[in-house]
């Protein structure tokens, strides 16, 4: 399983584990998600969107808050949430331009700009000398849950299926297609066919046990000896 920088999968991966102990599950981290899923590197990835779907298919899970980052100098850091129109009059970074997430915050806690991410990876990235503010307005990223078209695997279905909510004992759950529970009508029937199978009841006192005291004599030899 991967996942790009700022997704916390640990619920999923811990449901996984504590379901299917004998199944390994491997985790990865990739800036590239989608790639490593397409070269069958892994076989199902969290990616943040957007992303080409082109022969995936993907499940929107959960919305990602914006923030700004800046130097703790920046007069914005004194906001609370910072208003959209601040954010003109700032030197506003690329992220790609910057070589990712990690140097942006860092150039931004230089004081030469602002950089604009979602919150998960401004904590991911946080420094002393750089803080982030909540911006209202801004459109929220999404992650979401990925995997090859062609990949019907029972174990790919299963994850996705626990990623989604499902609980061990639904029957959508190919674990569950694989061995499907008794009805309570054949658990009633198995009940009664072990008891008739082992005499109809509780066998009675004594019985199976060996006679305490003196050996039994045989038939017909009472009162008799050698």
């Amino acid at each position: 399983m991967g996942f790009v920088p700022g997704v916390t999968p640990g619920k999923w991966v811990a449901r996984w584990r504590e379901r299917h102990p004998e199944v390994p599950l491997e985790l990865h981290q990739h800036d590239d998600a989608v790639a490593a899923l397409r070269d069958a590197s892994d076989d199902v990835v969290f990616v943040r969107l957007p992303v080409d779907r082109t022969g995936l298919h993907l499940i929107p899970l959960y919305e990602e808050q914006p923030v700004a980052v800046m130097s703790r100098e920046n007069e914005l850091s004194l906001y609370e949430d910072v208003p959209l129109g601040e954010l003109e009059g700032e030197d506003l970074l690329d992220v790609a331009a910057c070589g990712g997430p990690k140097t942006a915050v860092e150039v931004a806690a230089s004081g030469a700009g602002v950089v604009v991410l979602p919150m998960s990876l401004a904590r991911l990235y946080a420094r002393k000398d750089a803080v982030h503010r909540p911006v209202p307005g801004l459109p929220a990223t999404t992650i979401g849950i990925a995997w090859r078209m062609e990949d019907e695997s029972d174990d790919v279905e299963e994850f996705i299926g626990i990623v989604r909510g499902r609980t061990a004992q639904s029957s959508r759950q190919p674990s569950q297609r694989e061995a499907p529970k008794k009805s309570a009508a054949q658990k009633a029937a198995a009940k009664k066919a072990a008891a008739q199978g082992s005499g109809g009841g509780r066998a009675s006192k004594g019985a199976g046990r060996p006679q305490q005291g003196k050996p039994a004599r045989p038939s017909g030899t009472r009162g008799k000896r050698r």
